[in-house]
């Protein structure tokens, strides 16, 4: 177990990022009861809907409260998008066509894009002639030398960021690192379509990607957006005209947005929302306090200790397989569900290597609550993310057996 004194050491050194945390999730708290009150949330807008679900005032309010938000002209917040995967394929899928080209700016896509880019024979963006290119980051930032060369020479219709780290050793993108792209990007003359997979990062600064020039942006809803609540879901939000493609898309041409029911009501979606902001305070700052103490106690961690994060996500390097899965037990053995479960590495669907993953979660495989998870490869990394409490996280802490 981890020496409580020295937890409460690491929790006195971060009280200044704490307080500028803590301001962040107030803007934001104030920003999303705004939108409420200007949509005019009613009881009414928590009741289900079946068959094609016309005339759904909870599903078509959910998504103006969406737009609002993220100060963007159109959105889809929809229980019938199953994944942050699902809502950034009908993403790539909606906007893309045969014989487009789409750059990533920000290296490799997360694991589970990949079959979807690049699979053979299983309708991915190569099947359809659509080609996906890549441009690494530059310690951690962009490259802008060598976007302008990419984008010179292959004229791409989209450019692509993923704002979080995936499974790379790097901290996610800020909203300010961001905004310069987008204006590297305007200014040399690209005019197409600039997407983010914003998977990790809402609500970690004051600003989201939709209002600092970003076209479209995706994610899940059982990541931040859902609070800890919304039980399953995901959402699309960006300008009208790109938003409407991913409808099309995820219904049909002829149809598009205008349908889409859900018999169980959507109060747990419009609540997850609400308490969303102090939701991601609570993982943020047991993010920081988890890379305080373990970097105190040798290990490497990313973000570093006092470095304000950009996601819900800390990484620790274990460099020893057996270190590495043992954490990752630990977290499930500290979990409110299934704490009696032993993980081990499996062939997870969709991943590289064999993956290890704690989640003992109300809502199955929700990163906003308390989890871990790892490929289990050298150099032995383990990707820490969300906590709904930060009592849970310091207790977790507490427990752990290095």
């Amino acid at each position: 177990m981890i020496d409580e004194k020295l937890i409460e050491t690491c929790e006195t050194e971060l009280a200044e990022e704490f307080k500028i945390l803590e301001k962040i999730a107030f803007f934001n708290q104030e920003k999303v009861l705004n939108a409420f009150k200007k949509n005019k949330i009613a009881l009414r807008h928590f009741v289900g809907s079946s068959g094609y679900g016309y005339g759904d005032e909870g599903r078509d309010a959910l998504n103006r409260l969406f737009a609002d938000i993220f100060k963007a002209e159109s959105a889809i917040c929809s229980p019938n998008i199953v994944s942050g995967t699902h809502a950034l394929s009908a993403c790539l899928y909606g906007v893309l066509r045969p014989n487009d080209t789409a750059l990533s700016i920000s290296g490799g896509v997360y694991d589970t894009l990949n079959d979807v880019i690049y699979g053979e024979n299983n309708g991915s963006l190569k099947d359809y002639g659509i080609n996906f290119e890549t441009v690494n980051l530059n310690n951690g930032d962009f490259d802008y030398a060598v976007i302008k060369e990419r984008i010179d020479k292959i004229k791409p219709k989209m450019v692509y960021i993923q704002r979080s780290r995936g499974y790379e050793w790097r901290n996610a993108l800020s909203v300010k690192q961001i905004e310069n792209a987008v204006k590297f990007l305007r200014n040399n003359g690209f005019d197409g379509c600039i997407m983010l997979d914003n998977c990790y990062g809402e609500f970690t600064e004051i600003k989201e990607p939709t209002e600092i020039g970003v076209n479209l942006a995706a994610g899940s809803l059982i990541k931040n957006m859902g609070g800890g609540i919304a039980p399953t879901g995901g959402y699309v939000v960006g300008d009208k005209k790109y938003v409407d493609m991913v409808a099309n898309r995820l219904t049909a041409p002829s149809i598009g947005g205008e349908v889409g029911s859900y018999m169980f009501g959507y109060q747990y979606f419009y609540q997850g929302l609400f308490i969303a902001p102090h939701t991601v305070l609570q993982a943020l700052k047991g993010a920081m306090l988890f890379s305080s103490v373990l970097n105190k106690l040798g290990y490497k961690v990313s973000p570093a200790p006092h470095e304000l994060p950009h996601d819900i996500i800390t990484m620790i390097e274990f460099g020893d397989r057996e270190k590495l899965i043992s954490f990752i037990q630990t977290i499930q053995q500290n979990s409110p569900v299934d704490s009696n479960v032993q993980v081990l590495p499996w062939e997870m669907p969709g991943y590289n290597d064999p993956v290890i993953m704690a989640a003992g979660c109300f809502v199955q495989g929700a990163s906003i609550e308390l989890s871990a998870d790892a490929p289990v490869k050298p150099p032995y990394i383990a990707y820490l993310q969300g906590g709904i409490t930060y009592e849970h996280c310091k207790i977790a802490l507490k427990n752990l057996k290095l």
